[in-house]
């Protein structure tokens, strides 16, 4: 694991940690994860400048006082911008970090030379039963108690394979959601995106609109065996964003970039490089 460092964006500590020369690239991770989720494609991707950064909330990163996307995406702005990261960057999201991944390109289109979406937020209302009872009340205090058994279910759900849910990323998964506000700040987020009925609509249609106009490259990549945000919602992203490229990945799950990182690193490195 490379090293992480800290820089103050707005008052508020932003996590980050980048390696590499070349091209920008920025990776954003999901909802309740942390930048380690990008640690097998920054090893498995070279000739470029990488920064993956934890979303404010999540990871160490400090928590803002609003949980929109909109206010999120000015966040990752912010940090660009005191890293001094040129405009044009590559934008990699993975789930709820692909919704904020558009939210910056909607926001700030010179900012982002290209969108690759893995798993991402945004493209349909169907999402795994575990998030939609977030926004019970009562419930969710309960689902979201730290504990080493739900840990370990967490992390097998979202792989295809559970030999990924390794010691070290239970661990980890652990020690995050025993963050002072982790719990709190997760279905805080969760309530922003959607309720008990699925993923919200008001925010994914504005959202996918709003990108449809952009003229930039997009790629959408998914596992079929996504058991967060079914593999269903490529299609959608086809007919929502008509002119970018989709991939399908058999036997993955919802974190392609490291159940899949080699065939992830190579579809992406060909994508940054087509004209």
């Amino acid at each position: 694991m490379h090293t992480a460092e800290f820089v103050e964006v707005g008052g508020f500590r932003v996590r980050y940690a980048a390696t590499g020369t070349g091209p920008p690239v920025i990776l954003l991770h999901g909802l309740g994860r942390s930048l380690e989720d990008w640690e097998p494609l920054r090893a498995a991707l070279s000739g470029y400048r990488l920064i993956a950064i934890d979303l404010a909330g999540f990871g160490q990163s400090q928590a803002l006082p609003e949980c929109r996307l909109a206010a999120l995406a000015r966040h990752v702005e912010g940090a660009l911008d005191v890293l001094e990261v040129p405009s044009g960057a590559h934008v990699v999201g993975n789930s709820l970090g692909g919704a904020v991944a558009m939210r910056l390109a909607a926001d700030a289109p010179a900012r982002v030379a290209s969108l690759a979406l893995l798993s991402s937020a945004g493209f349909g209302r169907d999402v795994t039963w575990t998030l939609r009872i977030l926004d019970l009340p009562l419930l969710w205090r309960l689902l979201l108690r730290p504990h080493a058994d739900s840990a370990l279910m967490s992390e097998r759900s979202i792989f295809y394979d559970p030999v990924f849910a390794t010691p070290e990323r239970v661990a980890l998964a652990l020690a995050l959601s025993r963050r002072e506000g982790a719990a709190r700040t997760f279905r805080r987020q969760s309530h922003a995106l959607g309720s008990w009925r699925g993923v919200r609509r008001g925010w994914r249609e504005e959202l996918l609109t709003e990108v449809s106009e952009l003229d930039i490259p997009t790629l959408v990549v998914w596992g079929t065996h996504d058991r967060i945000l079914p593999a269903t919602h490529l299609v959608n992203a086809a007919t929502a964003l008509p002119r970018a490229r989709t991939h399908l990945l058999s036997r993955a799950g919802h974190m392609p970039q490291i159940e899949r990182v080699d065939e992830v690193a190579v579809m992406l490195g060909s994508f940054w490089d087509r004209p």
